[in-house]
């Protein structure tokens, strides 16, 4: 790929869905010069200018939570061979001290985030879209044990997100462009073979022909 623009892949799917696994187990995959990710979930805006709710609680799940042109912005660097550096989102944890992130622009980049697919002027970026899909029953399992365990989010807050704030989102804001995939992975319990065919066409995009 020497001499040509990196080669962007945009991976999105409902909360819950693996998308996280599945990355992690890319980036273990190949080196850190051939591969660079981009997380929608560091463009997170401050707290204080997120939606709240008629109840008070605070909406994260919405696509105006984003800092959408930065997110753009930095994408755009990085397609023209620029590196970038941002701060990592600590999912408004007062205690956690953000550490800064460096992303190099590298053959293959992978933007991941819930509405990666939303915005008409990032898709029309993306080479290739890639939806992680599972059903809500295994997706809700997985987002309590995550925002328990990783969290320390009380139960009845994450239940109360889930049913009014991250099921809405899924319908109007994910779902609907699933149709828009070029690839489909069904994460419902095994996710294997679908990696392997990734990671071959990943290989293919890397290594000169």
């Amino acid at each position: 790929m020497t001499n040509q623009k990196p080669y962007i892949i945009g991976i999105t799917g409902g909360s819950g869905s693996g998308k996280t696994t599945i990355i992690k187990l890319l980036r273990e995959t190949f080196g850190e010069k051939e591969l660079s990710l981009v997380s929608q979930d560091n463009y997170y805006r401050p707290r204080e200018e997120q939606e709240i709710d008629e109840n008070g609680v605070v909406n994260f799940d919405l696509p105006n939570c984003i800092d959408h042109s930065k997110f753009l912005a930095d994408i755009n660097a990085l397609r023209s061979g620029k590196s970038i550096e941002l701060p990592e989102y600590t999912f408004n944890n007062a205690l956690a001290t953000p550490r800064m992130i460096k992303v190099d622009s590298t053959p293959i980049i992978i933007v991941e985030g819930l509405f990666v697919f939303f915005y008409e002027e990032l898709r029309e970026l993306m080479d290739l879209k890639v939806y992680v899909d599972a059903s809500d029953i295994v997706k809700i399992k997985r987002r309590i044990n995550r925002d328990q365990t990783e969290r320390n989010y009380p139960i009845d807050d994450v239940l109360y997100r889930y049913e009014y704030h991250v099921t809405p989102a899924f319908e109007s804001y994910i779902l609907p462009y699933k149709k828009m995939a070029d690839i489909v992975i069904n994460n419902e319990h095994s996710y294997e073979q679908a990696l392997e065919v990734l990671k071959g066409f990943i290989r293919n995009k890397i290594i000169p022909q």
